[in-house]
């Protein structure tokens, strides 16, 4: 080799090896969406687990938390993350199915988990294959939480699925097949982003909404709908969900400290979702929220729809696999029980 040949080479490497310098230290970001309220416990908790995984990262990284929706809807969190504008996302069911579609079966199946054991029983039996199937797709599961059970709050008392047919229901805009089901059965669904729910129940466009009663607290949707139905008709089940390129680009400590993060605040979220449930709705009590418990025949009417809807779901909202895999794993649950 020339002594112009090796002066070229040495200089080709010199700048491989800056390139590479140059690429080690660019601070690595995580910047999360969600619809939590800032300075909720869930907020809270997600900054906690921010801080551990930065300190591991270095004090370049940065993490930013954007709350409230403001970067929009759970569909349009999950878009975010494919484009890059986002690196990650706290989201429920109704965000994560847009990634995974088998997740709908720990939320969309109404009045079939009886407490949060069954839940909980389900979701560990499903969760090897479920965060392989979310990996397979580009995104890694740091965190699994719920948000309390789904009640109805509607501007005018009901009691019975008969009653709710002549009122016009929130529904998720980025689920027609739900939409569908409803307008099957008999039932008026509007579709809506999360931030247009409380005006619309102030101008009229809607009357019912189901939703966890920490969230109708949170948004003050129980001032204009002051009626709650008492049923757990489904919990809302969620995962804080990053992509496989951020988590790629982060530092294995960094990895490690994000898992362990995770695993800390998911427990501590399912904690106090499951608090908060009896604590808002005591809460609402005080400021004029009414109470409706349906009585056991009403109860059975809805039991029957919650049959009826079943077979609808099965192979649309959740996939049919999916479907029976969650009821063999509560038949086993509740049979080792004696329930």
């Amino acid at each position: 080799m020339t002594r112009i040949h090796r002066r070229h080479a040495a200089a080709c490497l010199l700048a491989l090896c800056a390139a590479g310098a140059s690429w080690a230290q660019a601070p690595v970001q995580l910047r999360i969406g969600s619809l939590v309220p800032k300075n909720s416990q869930y907020h809270q908790q997600l900054m906690e687990m921010g801080e551990g995984w930065r300190a591991a990262q270095g004090s370049q990284a940065r993490f930013t938390v954007f709350t409230d929706g403001s970067q929009g809807g759970e569909a349009e969190l999950a878009r975010r993350m494919r484009i890059g504008q986002l690196q990650g996302a706290l989201m429920s069911v109704v965000g994560l199915r847009e990634i995974e579609p088998t997740v709908a079966a720990l939320q969309n199946l109404p009045l079939l988990f009886r407490s949060w054991e069954e839940v909980d029983h389900v979701r560990e039996k499903m969760r090897p294959a479920m965060e392989q199937r979310f990996l397979e797709r580009g995104f890694v599961v740091v965190a699994w939480g719920d948000a309390g059970w789904v009640r109805f709050f509607s501007k005018e008392p009901a009691q019975r699925p008969e009653d709710f047919k002549r009122m016009k229901f929130f529904a998720w805009g980025s689920e027609p097949e739900q939409q569908a089901i409803m307008k099957n059965l008999g039932y008026t669904p509007v579709p809506l982003e999360t931030a247009d729910i409380l005006p619309a129940m102030q101008t009229g466009m809607i009357h019912v909404v189901p939703a966890t009663p920490y969230f109708a607290l949170a948004s003050q949707i129980y001032n204009t709908a002051s009626n709650m139905l008492d049923i757990n008709w489904a919990p809302i089940v969620g995962a804080l969900v990053v992509t496989k390129k951020a988590w790629d680009a982060m530092s294995p400590a960094a990895q490690q400290a994000l898992k362990v993060g995770g695993e800390k605040a998911g427990l501590a979220m399912r904690q106090q979702a499951r608090r908060e449930v009896d604590e808002a709705v005591e809460a609402m009590k005080k400021r004029g929220l009414k109470v409706n418990k349906p009585t056991p025949e009403q109860m059975r009417e809805w039991s029957e729809l919650a049959e009826r809807l079943y077979p609808r779901i099965r192979g649309s909202m959740v996939p049919a696999e999916t479907f029976d895999e969650v009821f063999q794993h509560l038949k086993a649950y509740r049979a080792s029980r004696g329930l």
